[in-house]
């Protein structure tokens, strides 16, 4: 296996000149053990590796620490010495979403990856606001698009298609398929998209059939799936941590936990970028500070009572903006108390070393 098999490109070569300099080696993480790390350097081997405190403390935030997807430089060790992380290389896609609860901070879902792949159905799981925010961290990620419509075995061919077409409308640059993992059908159409040194990551909600997908690409019964409620239609989902696959016959996989709450991690720009049709209404509103409420010659609320733009998209739309100012503000206070902290620190380190100097000039003297 080769370091390009893995995803390793020129860009990441530049990179780590200095570091291979110093004797380290280029690998990239595959498994997220809490303490260690699952890493896998050319050739295919397989360590397990430790992260250095240099490290940890460089890092501002868990989002800066190494994450599955990374490529790191690693100082090998032997059976007498663990293998450190000695630096993260940096990432030339993120993609991610901000920690569920009133939390402010980044988690990071996969990184260096081409592609994102959701997967849905028509059924139970169809929701177009949550796709839309999928969309939105898609897009700030810089990594292509893709939908899976799956599970379509279980329901109408013209509701599978009706599903399709509602995505579709909502990102003209996404590759949306309708698929059924489970009578392995249009597996073909996700296969396409894994060439040799590829990443992509498959995501979606619990019970969709993301296992299952797996399962078919690789040919085996690679993660256990339970029986499908017949009620819902969904199969309870297996995949209890992130991990990296890399498929025989090309392409890298890395597989995500079921994801209950689509939280925001992006800014302003993306949210304008992903609203274009909204933006261009407002653009034609009559007064330039049009609150798009009650104002005369608001050409939002007209397209909204003419049907031309969908009451709950612009609603979408308003309470992300909210959601995204919320979260910018967050951010600012956690910057603030962050600074805050660093001073007092130090602030601390000063006096200390002030002690420090004091002391010894009392005990020696004849040093200064």
């Amino acid at each position: 296996m080769t370091l390009e098999q893995l995803g390793w490109n020129a860009d990441f070569a530049k990179e780590f000149e200095p570091f291979a300099k110093k004797g380290w080696e280029p690998a990239r993480l595959i498994r997220d053990n809490k303490i260690t790390y699952g890493a896998l350097l050319e050739g295919g081997d397989e360590l397990e590796v430790i992260t250095a405190g240099k490290v940890y403390h460089d890092s501002k935030s868990d989002a800066e620490l190494p994450s599955v997807g990374d490529w790191v430089a690693l100082d090998v060790g032997n059976e007498d010495k663990d293998t450190v992380i000695r630096a993260r290389l940096e990432r030339q896609t993120c993609f991610s979403r901000k920690l569920p609860g009133k939390s402010s901070e980044e988690q990071v879902m996969a990184a260096n990856v081409s592609v994102v792949v959701l997967v849905t159905d028509a059924g139970a799981d169809f929701n177009l606001r949550r796709v839309e925010r999928y969309f939105m961290l898609i897009e700030r990620s810089k990594a292509k698009a893709v939908v899976l419509v799956n599970k379509s075995d279980l329901f109408p061919a013209e509701q599978n298609e009706e599903a399709k077409n509602e995505i579709q409308e909502l990102n003209s640059n996404a590759d949306v398929y309708v698929t059924s993992a489970a009578q392995n059908q249009g597996l073909e159409v996700l296969r396409k998209y894994l060439e040799p040194g590829v990443s992509i990551t498959i995501v979606g909600s619990s019970g969709v059939g993301k296992s299952t997908l797996i399962n078919q690409l690789l040919g085996e019964e690679w993660q256990w799936t339970n029986d499908v409620n017949e009620l819902t239609g969904k199969g309870r989902h297996t995949t209890t941590a992130r991990e990296l696959i890399v498929l025989d016959e090309g392409g890298i996989l890395i597989d995500n936990p079921g994801i209950r709450e689509v939280q925001m991690w992006t800014d302003e720009n993306t949210l304008r970028e992903s609203f274009v049709d909204v933006e261009a209404l407002a653009e034609t509103c009559k007064f330039h500070d049009c609150k798009h409420a009650s104002d005369k010659g608001c050409a939002i609320r007209s397209a909204v009572e003419s049907g031309e733009l969908d009451a709950a998209r612009y609603e979408s739309y308003l309470k992300l903006e909210d959601e995204i100012e919320e979260l910018t503000q967050r951010r600012k206070k956690r910057q603030m108390v962050l600074e805050r902290r660093a001073k007092r620190d130090n602030r601390v380190k000063a006096r200390n070393l002030a002690d420090r100097i004091d002391y010894d000039k009392e005990q020696n003297p004849e040093r200064f």
